[in-house]
């Protein structure tokens, strides 16, 4: 359940996107504390490993509680082997590192040297750095509301199919998820409510029932780049969703999802639409490969989000007071809009035998929203949505757009409709090559055959919304490609640009669960 507690609000009117840089880069001086589950000894004095305490809960309990480190920063160090457990606290709250003094958890040994079995919840905790360790559960494994400038790097996590949430984090700012493997949720491997100024880069996100990965909320300022987002039920990524009002925070009381990036990723195997958009406002899907997707209905969903309230009916009138968009009662719900999609050169590949069963695209039609809940009436999907650039290689020449109709992007809407569509994307009319996706090469053998990019416009001036929501980035510019290669010169569409670079990773492959097939619109035997 999603915790309605609130986090701080933003105080700069800027909402620069977080620095790659992890906390715990730093020569400031540390308090270390060894943690050996095969040779340490709670009693121990714990700065040396051979002086090791036994639990992660005796060294957690060292770290001063209830006020900002002022002197250090804390270093736990996890000697290699199994935490069960009853090793690690239940509860890990009411810590507070600051920039100059983080507190760091990670495996003494080398990569996922150090295993921990369960869940971790934490709590009202700042500048804490998770790196190197691996987490398994046969269930939820990590938890996080109200965490301030936290960091997972390096860190393996697998709820084994079991996970209502792989990852969950809630009411938090300043959040890092980077070279890390996120797997194993009946619902999703990664789920962020409410959460603002955040990254998710480098990461293998997958085997996950429902999206592989959602921000919804009001979370906001979120770059989701270079991943390998895969082998998920309901879709990849989406932007925004549905969302209880009284779990928002404020300023972002309106829509789902506000200024979120998604740029250079490799999204496959997904049973739904790559690719989603569900009540969001300044999104950008650009230079993103998709391959093997949307077998159930369409590549790509532009949609309403929802919102409810969904018991807490003094929550939802504080809210709605402040000029957010949503119902003050339990029962009622509402329509979010979409404002400024953008989807700009992104390269969709679904091989002979596999396509989406009705259409390329899905955008809804506008919806009345309910009166008195300050959501714009009509409720459109579609309002400045621009989709160009996009090289689209998915079912016979004469599959259906998707738009028009009872949908979004009629013939009078100027910045999408069926003509525009066509013009401004490769559909269908180019078949790219990529070169060894079975074995995680991506690329695009024959790329120098497909379009160029089309130049990506800069969002419009921010919207003065009631409350005042901090201005995101306008600038849409994607400089360097998946592997980190300058995109100057050497630009394509898709998650590749034409440089020179170093092989994108071969995964392992034992784990992969390939999606049916679809022939003829039918899902394969």
């Amino acid at each position: 359940m999603e915790a309605c507690s609130a986090a701080p609000l933003a105080t700069a009117a800027d909402a620069a996107h977080p620095s790659t840089n992890l906390p715990g880069q730093t020569d400031e001086p540390f308090v270390e504390i060894w943690v050996d589950p095969s040779h340490g000894d709670d009693n121990a004095g714990g700065a040396t490993r051979g002086t090791a305490l036994r639990t992660i809960t005796a060294a957690w309990q060292r770290v001063p509680v209830g006020a900002a480190l002022s002197d250090a920063g804390y270093r736990i160090l996890l000697a290699a082997g199994d935490y069960a457990e009853g090793d690690y606290p239940v509860y890990w709250e009411d810590r507070h590192g600051t920039a100059a003094n983080p507190i760091l958890i990670e495996a003494a040994d080398g990569a996922r040297s150090a295993r921990l079995a369960g869940f971790l919840n934490f709590f009202d905790v700042d500048h804490v750095v998770l790196r190197g360790v691996a987490v398994a559960n046969q269930g939820d494994v990590f938890h996080c509301e109200q965490c301030r400038h936290f960091a997972i790097d390096d860190v393996a996590m697998d709820g084994d199919r079991q996970a209502h949430e792989t990852i969950k984090i809630n009411q938090s700012q300043y959040i890092t998820i980077e070279n890390s493997d996120i797997q194993g949720s009946y619902e999703n491997a990664i789920d962020f409510v409410a959460v603002q100024y955040a990254t998710i880069r480098n990461n293998r996100i997958h085997a996950a029932d429902d999206w592989c990965a959602y921000v919804k909320g009001g979370s906001a300022y979120v770059v989701v780049e270079a991943n390998e987002i895969y082998d998920c039920g309901t879709g990849g990524f989406t932007a925004g969703q549905g969302t209880g009002f009284e779990y928002m925070t404020a300023p972002w009381l309106h829509y789902e999802a506000y200024d979120v990036r998604v740029v250079n990723n490799i999204i496959h195997d997904t049973y739904g639409a790559g690719l989603g958009v569900n009540g969001g406002y300044n999104i950008l899907f650009a230079y993103n490969t998709l391959y093997r997707v949307g077998a159930r209905s369409h590549l790509i969903e532009v949609v309403h989000g929802g919102r409810s309230c969904d018991g807490d009916s003094a929550g939802c009138q504080t809210r709605h007071a402040q000029g957010g968009w949503g119902p003050t009662q339990a029962g009622d719900a509402a329509p979010i809009p979409n404002r400024n999609v953008f989807i700009y050169n992104n390269l969709f590949v679904n091989p002979a035998g596999y396509q989406s069963q009705w259409q390329h695209f899905t955008v809804h039609g506008p919806l009345d929203p309910p009166a008195g809940l300050h959501v714009p009436s009509p409720a459109h999907t579609d309002d400045n949505l621009r989709i160009a650039g996009n090289v689209i290689w998915n079912g016979p020449a004469d599959h259906a757009l998707g738009v028009g109709e009872d949908g979004g992007c009629l013939t009078a809407n100027p910045t999408c409709n069926a003509a525009q569509l066509l013009a401004d994307n490769a559909i269908n009319t180019v078949e790219p090559h990529l070169v060894d996706p079975a074995a995680g090469n991506f690329r695009v053998a024959n790329g120098a055959e497909l379009p160029a990019p089309l130049p990506q416009p800069d969002f419009p001036a921010w919207d003065a919304l009631l409350p005042p929501v901090p201005q995101g980035a306008l600038n849409t510019v994607v400089t360097v490609d998946y592997a980190g290669n300058t995109r100057v010169g050497a630009d394509r569409v898709g998650a590749f640009g034409s440089g020179e670079a170093t092989p994108s990773p071969t995964p392992d492959l034992t784990d992969r669960v390939f999606l049916p097939q679809v022939v003829n619109g039918a899902p394969g035997q």
